[in-house]
Parts: structure tokens; sequence; C-alpha cells
């Protein structure tokens, strides 16, 4: 006797039957759920760019791919010569990370905001980084022309953020909700710490800023000790803070901040500026 079929059995199912839907239907978040978070010490079985001259970005984002011209001949050749590779160039880089992206909402809410930008989630999770793509996709369908500038890839920025980004290449980072570890022998798992935060002023522009928002005062404290006493950074003020539309955005659209929302707790929001590097003596 065949019993009823389990939740893994009923995701399959699913994603099987995603051929016959149209395209512009929305992925069920409840087919794509996991444990709330991963170990970033786990040896993954991830895919990562040894550079990031050697990553190739045309799938992600197709509608800002180089054309056919002596532009893209050349670009593509400097690649190749660089990598090994057959490399596809886009037009533009990747400006916008949002770290620990989640089920998508600040990443989908930014985009119609910032059609020029390229914007990436970035997320171990497979599943829910699976979810993402598929509502991504969707979303490109039901609304030709946008969602173009967002994408989504499963990657452990813990470990392997500059084999993604070049140097000053992003303009923002977001890290929302990040796990809290509140043990004290799990610190040391937290996204913000003195030697990420030197990765983050690496791939981070002078002017560039970082987002962090949590509802956990503790990680929030954590979080401003750490970036006050890095070199690199300062704190933005509270009225610029709050004149900033992302931040608007990144309150509200979020999952977890909706969770926080329902359930009335405090949102805690701090923006750290990346500052000009010091002249060499």
């Amino acid at each position: 006797m065949v019993g009823p079929a389990n939740k893994r059995q009923k995701r399959e199912e699913y994603k099987n039957s995603k051929g016959d839907k149209p395209a512009t239907e929305l992925p069920k978040k409840k087919f794509y759920r996991q444990r709330a978070h991963a170990n970033p010490f786990s040896d993954h079985q991830l895919t990562y760019p040894a550079s990031p001259e050697h990553m190739d970005w045309s799938s992600h984002y197709p509608a800002f791919v180089l054309e056919n011209s002596q532009e893209q001949i050349d670009a593509e050749s400097e690649a190749n010569v660089q990598t090994g590779l057959a490399v596809k160039r886009l037009k533009q880089d990747i400006e916008v990370a949002d770290i620990g992206c989640g089920f998508g909402g600040l990443l989908v809410a930014l985009a119609p905001i910032m059609p020029d930008t390229l914007l990436l989630g970035m997320e171990i999770r497979t599943q829910v980084t699976e979810y993402v793509q598929e509502r991504i996709k969707a979303l490109r369908a039901q609304h030709p022309g946008q969602y173009e500038n967002a994408a989504c890839l499963r990657a452990n920025t813990m470990k392997f953020l500059p084999n993604f980004f070049k140097k000053h290449q992003l303009s923002k980072i977001f890290l929302c909700f990040p796990d809290p570890h509140f043990k004290a022998r799990k610190h040391k798992a937290r996204i913000v710490s003195t030697t990420l935060n030197s990765e983050y002023a690496f791939v981070v522009r002078p002017g560039g800023i970082i987002y962090t928002i949590t509802d956990v005062e503790d990680l929030h404290n954590w979080m401003a000790q750490h970036f006050n006493a890095h070199p690199s950074f300062e704190r933005v003020g509270e009225e610029e803070q709050e004149a900033d539309e992302c931040v608007k955005v990144m309150r509200v659209e979020t999952e977890e901040g909706k969770k926080v929302e329902r359930n009335q707790g405090q949102k805690f929001v701090a923006l750290f500026r990346r500052l000009e590097d010091p002249p060499w003596r």
C-alpha cells in the first residue's frame, strides 16, 4: 500500500508539472521551503568562478549582453585571453548585491525602482535560490522589459565574495535580517566581522553604502560596533538614512521584515558609507 506523498515528493511533483503551467505563473513558496539558515563553514556543493573575469553573467542578465558589435568582439576577446574561456560580456557591471536575499522580496522591489542598475541576490540555500530564480523568470514574463536587471545565484559570500566582484565594483550591499547566531561560540559565523568588513571594503567603491537591518538589538549593536571600528567605513547620519529610498523599501519588502511587522517587533537600521582610501605615503 502506497502512503501519501511526503514533502519532497510533493515538491518534485510540483516542479515536474511546471512545464505545463504558463510562464507568467509565480512559483509557490511552500514547495521551496528550507531550513532558515545554513552553516557557512560547511563544504556545500557550490559553483564559483576563479575570479570575476571568469564569471559569465550572460544567462542571468540576457537583456544586458553586449550586442554583436566590434565592442562585443573586443570585450569577449579580452575576456577570453584573460580567462582562457568563452565569456560573454555585459554592457555594464553589477552594482548592487543583496547578500542572503532569502525569497527575493527586496530584490524584486528594488528592480523597478533602479531599472538601469544590475542587482544580484546571493543566497546559500538551494531551494530558496531556485524559488527566487523562478520568481524573477515569471515576473519577466508578466512584465516584458522589466526585471531584466535582477538575478539570483547560489553562493557562500563569506568564502567567495571577491570571486564574483572586482575591486570597488559595488555601490550598495544589503545585509537584511542576517542569522543572529546568538551563542557566543557562533559569533564567528556572523555576516559582519572584522575580516568580512575588509572584504566588503574591497568590493564596495568609495561613497558606496552598506545597508543593515535586523530585529535583534544585540546583532544591530554588533554590526555597528564592527563597522564603526573599521577604517574604511563611517556611519551614515539618521537624517540621510531616513531620506534614502532604499531604506524605505528595505523596511517593508523583505519576508523577515513583514514577519517582524506582523509580530509588532522592532527593526534596527544602520547604514555605513565606504570612505576614500588614504593616499600612499
